[in-house]
């Protein structure tokens, strides 16, 4: 590398192409959006029923950048297995991966947003399958795509609720809850990322990024008891994550792989 490099020549990835799956959502446009204005062409993926075209034609109209749209289901392996053909077909080249889709559920879903003696084997295996295996899959079906890169980058969307233990009292007077298979499969993704990126080196950097709790018209008690317990004094927003995958997506963090940045005000402090 050319130690003499700017910071703003080391953020850029113009030409490179970047596929965000859960694009759909808050954090996944977030993510695209701050890809796309250092340069990067993206594939955005989501489940059939989730409208991609709006965010596609918002990218486009404000970074000069491509914009494709993929329709995968990440709970069938036999959709999953299509993805890296597509990209190499309709594409040619793959030079980040984001791994950002999760299955969060429902408060209605039954035996999701309940005690743990209610928490169901069904939801478990639903989340297990999103959160987790269908990143071990991409990745396993898109790294040779990665390892003909010259600026190979995967980052896995983690949660503080992989590595800390939830502290129930914040649930109590509402209807939400922290599902175990939540917990398991995030915490399984963190550790995976280490795996990955000893197995998948020196060619592919992997790693990882944990958020922490972010506001989305949660119940007003909830909100003020999470607050109380965060240094920084608020709950997150989507554009607290541009700047950690503007860097783990980039040759700013060229020596860097295996490591978990926790972005959550500082939740995990005290």
């Amino acid at each position: 590398m050319n130690s003499n490099k700017s910071v703003q020549e080391l953020m850029d990835i113009t030409g490179c192409v970047s596929l965000v799956t859960g694009a759909g959502g808050h954090i996944g446009k977030a993510i695209s959006t701050a890809l796309a204005e250092i340069g990067s062409d993206i594939i955005l993926l989501d489940r059939q029923e989730v409208d991609l075209e709006e965010i596609r034609e918002d990218i486009c109209r404000n970074f000069k950048v491509d914009v494709k749209t993929i329709k995968c289901n990440l709970e069938s392996d036999k959709e999953i297995v299509k993805v890296p053909h597509w990209i190499k077909e309709n594409i040619g080249k793959l030079d980040i991966l984001i791994n950002n889709a999760a299955f969060v559920g429902e408060r209605n879903l039954e035996g999701w947003s309940t005690e743990f003696s209610k928490q169901s084997i069904a939801t478990w295996r639903r989340a297990i399958e999103v959160n987790m295996t269908a990143a071990f899959a991409l990745t396993q079906g898109c790294h040779q795509l990665l390892r003909e890169s010259d600026h190979a980058s995967i980052i896995n969307i983690g949660s503080i609720y992989g590595l800390y233990g939830p502290d129930l009292s914040l649930y109590k007077g509402t209807d939400m809850n922290n599902p175990a298979a939540y917990a398991a499969s995030k915490g399984g993704l963190i550790q995976l990322s280490r795996w990955l990126a000893t197995v998948l080196a020196p060619n592919i950097r992997v790693n990882s990024i944990s958020p922490g709790g972010v506001i989305r018209n949660q119940p007003k008690q909830f909100v003020d008891k999470y607050i109380a317990k965060t240094p920084l004094g608020r709950m997150g927003r989507e554009e607290d994550f541009k700047g950690a995958v503007a860097y783990l997506a980039t040759d700013l963090s060229a020596w860097v792989t295996g490591q978990n940045i926790i972005v959550d005000g500082g939740w995990g402090v005290w």
